[in-house]
């Protein structure tokens, strides 16, 4: 496919008309800016497929297993958890939270038909 001068002249024409003469620099500038992100982009992937190739032709160290020198402490007995216990004093603090905040609503009530 060849272009002749006659049709690069219509192609720039056409886009004039679309685009308008003030906003291609700002157009061409945003698709610089694009372009450049996509070709360093493109080069960190291609950075990051060669550190994968160079650590996959590493070879792994061996090592030995080695059993500890002294068997552990007993652990510490557990003790049972009462969760009724624990259930019914989150109740009654939830049940003083709310008296609080009833107080506060209605002093700031009191204060307001005061003024």
């Amino acid at each position: 496919m060849n272009l002749g001068p006659a049709e690069i002249g219509l192609i720039i024409l056409a886009v004039l008309l679309l685009f308008g003469y003030k906003k291609l620099p700002d157009a061409s500038r945003s698709m610089g800016r694009s372009m450049r992100i996509f070709k360093s982009e493109m080069k960190g992937m291609k950075d990051d497929d060669v550190r994968a190739k160079d650590e996959a032709r590493t070879t792994p160290v061996t090592g030995q297993i080695v059993a500890p020198a002294s068997a552990p402490a007993a652990a510490a007995p557990v003790t049972p958890v009462d969760y009724e216990a624990e259930a019914a004093a989150a109740e009654a603090r939830a049940v003083a939270a709310r008296a609080a905040a009833e107080r506060a609503r209605a002093s700031a009530a009191s204060a307001d038909s005061a003024r």
